[in-house]
């Protein structure tokens, strides 16, 4: 076996993850080792913009100084004690956040699927415990569409076959109910067992779906009324993704529980957390919910000093300046090949005609030194770092341009491989 320091070739790379990894995953065929800013570079030297952001967990851009520097500070102090002590920087932590997000309490998790999972686990107990549902009848609805994760739970309020077949039997009390769509969610509001309405404001790996202006108003006003907390999962919209902090912030509204994570940790870490009232806090009692690695102290220093990034260097603002310029740029595309735009902020998808593979588009933009992937089909998600420039974005629009202008009208000529 080859050692850490003898230089592989893509192909050997490759080779290892099919032959000792889990097939979980079909990754684009490139191997990446180093980051910065909007950069990726492969082993072979080759630099890509990153359009992808880790699923939008890396907003401040990649190895950003800031971050690194933090975290490397707080792993020689002291990095976990488990939440069976205190210790001097949750609580600061945990300030920060709250009064920045407008929220009573703060749940530190680590990754975005233990967000979604608290949140649920939350509302079922307030269901029972405020509203008084009886014991066991509890539902909870989400939208479809959804995405959330892999756990047995997300899994079970999915309606995509590819994330729930063969997982069976599922969780019960979970309903699914068409996304965008009031009426809808008004019929099932009136069943007094539901505690929860859990969505994401825009949703992200369905293709960067965006509801209908006045959608969050009209959910906001209809949870209220019949008394069902609102969950808005913004694992991947949030942290100025969109061009707000949050992208309820687009509506002026404020849910019962706002889940974030990926970008809370600038991509360095699995970092995650759950914003509510006291009222849906004071649910939980002390042994009745925790995790080992939630609220450590390497993760709130690196996750305080993301948010500080964030809005100390103006990305937010960034991502709504040059959201513009993209929806802009990219409504420019041809129409021959291009059947959708969708965009808000510096979150984008574009829906590829039919006679194209959309995967085939993404292997050319790699070869023209852009990194993105395929999302249901034919539809590409395009999610740059926030750092990006204007001159930056319009380069890359101009490349995807002329990647689509590669194929032929009447058919695909041959994609190069490796």
């Amino acid at each position: 076996m080859a050692s850490d320091n003898t230089k592989m070739s893509t192909q050997e790379y490759f080779a290892l993850e099919d032959k000792y990894g889990c097939h979980n995953y079909a990754p684009l065929p490139v191997v990446l080792c180093r980051g910065k800013g909007v950069f990726l570079w492969d082993i072979e030297g080759k630099r890509y913009y990153d359009f992808q952001s880790g699923y939008s967990a890396v907003n401040q851009g990649h190895c950003h100084p800031r971050i690194v520097a933090a975290l490397q500070k707080q792993a020689e102090i002291l990095t976990l004690t488990s939440r069976a002590f205190y210790t001097d920087k949750l609580g600061v932590y945990e300030k920060m956040m709250t009064e920045l997000f407008g929220f009573d309490r703060m749940l530190p998790m680590n990754t975005g699927v233990e967000g979604g999972e608290s949140a649920v686990k939350f509302a079922r107990k307030w269901g029972y415990k405020v509203k008084k549902i009886p014991e066991g009848a509890v539902k909870v609805l989400f939208a479809e569409g959804n995405f959330w994760g892999r756990t047995l739970a997300a899994v079970s309020s999915s309606s995509d076959p590819t994330c729930y077949e063969g997982y069976g039997p599922y969780t019960p009390g979970f309903k699914l109910i068409p996304y965008n769509d009031i009426p809808a969610l008004e019929k099932e509001l009136q069943d007094p067992n539901v505690a929860a309405y859990m969505m994401e404001p825009i949703q992200g790996e369905a293709g960067t779906i965006i509801p209908d202006k006045g959608y969050l108003k009209k959910v906001r006003e209809l949870c209220s009324k019949y008394n069902v907390l609102w969950i808005a999962d913004e694992v991947q919209t949030g942290l100025g993704r969109t061009g707000k902090l949050l992208a309820v912030d687009h509506e002026g509204v404020k849910p019962d529980i706002v889940i974030l994570g990926k970008a809370l940790s600038g991509g360095m870490m699995p970092v995650s957390c759950i914003l509510s009232s006291n009222e849906v806090m004071d649910v939980i009692t002390p042994g009745t919910h925790g995790s080992t690695y939630g609220g450590n102290p390497l993760a709130c220093v690196v996750a305080t000093e993301s948010i500080k990034v964030l809005l100390e260097e103006k990305m937010v603002e960034n991502a709504a300046k040059l959201g513009e310029v993209f929806h802009r740029e990219l409504n420019g595309l041809s129409k021959s090949k291009v059947t959708a735009v969708r965009c808000r902020g510096l979150m984008a998808a574009i829906d590829i005609e039919d006679s194209i593979s959309a995967y085939d588009v993404c292997l050319r933009l790699r070869d023209a030194g852009i990194l993105a992937k395929p999302t249901h089909g034919q539809t590409i998600r395009l999610a740059p770092p926030l750092v990006i420039t204007e001159d930056q974005i319009k380069e890359c629009v101009n490349i995807i341009a002329t990647v689509l202008k590669s194929f032929k009208k009447d058919g695909i000529p041959p994609t190069r491989s490796g």
